[in-house]
């Protein structure tokens, strides 16, 4: 998986790249919706094998998962801007799996449970694998996921937010001119 510096880094530029006018309420539920596919390690304690549908990467990395997550966030908090709630919530879920399907390590990811239990990987996998548990983040091998993470998601990600503010403020230039 990636870190969930990397996931939280996704979460936080869609909405701004979806959304100019986003609440806090989006942002923070964008944010914690990269992040939620990842309570699935509990199944390790529970017993539950990797390759299981809910196991780790199973269901809760699933587009089903996206999707529902995506519907109950929406109709519970997204109030008036439903469309934009569950347009971000949806991507921001589903980037979780995306990201971890670029992963170096791990078992795959599945896009398709419950009507397929086949795990995937992208042909590109230069994320390094995160280590699951605290400890072991800050160590050699955390150090080389943040470094990984800052190449192939913080910088693509602080791009797409400059090209962003660029293209707001030439818009807002423009209309402040006519």
């Amino acid at each position: 998986m990636a870190s969930i510096f990397g996931h939280s880094v996704v979460g936080y530029t869609l909405t701004k790249v979806i959304d100019a006018n986003n609440t806090k309420w989006l942002l923070f539920a964008a944010i914690f919706s990269t992040i939620l596919p990842d309570f699935d390690v509990i199944s390790f304690r529970l017993g539950i094998p990797y390759l299981h549908p809910l196991g780790h990467r199973g269901f809760t990395h699933s587009i089903l998962f996206a999707f529902l997550w995506a519907f109950v966030l929406t109709f519970t908090l997204g109030r008036h801007r439903k469309l934009i709630w569950f347009f971000v919530i949806f991507l921001t879920t589903l980037s979780h799996g995306i990201l971890d399907a670029m992963t170096s390590g791990g078992k795959g990811v599945g896009f398709f449970i419950p009507f397929d239990n086949e795990r995937f990987f992208f042909p590109f996998r230069g994320i390094k694998v995160s280590p699951i548990g605290i400890d072991k983040f800050f160590s050699e091998w955390g150090a080389k996921v943040i470094f990984s993470e800052i190449k192939y998601i913080v910088l693509p990600c602080f791009i797409l937010l400059c090209v962003r503010f660029l293209v707001f403020k030439l818009k807002d230039r423009y209309y402040n001119e006519i």
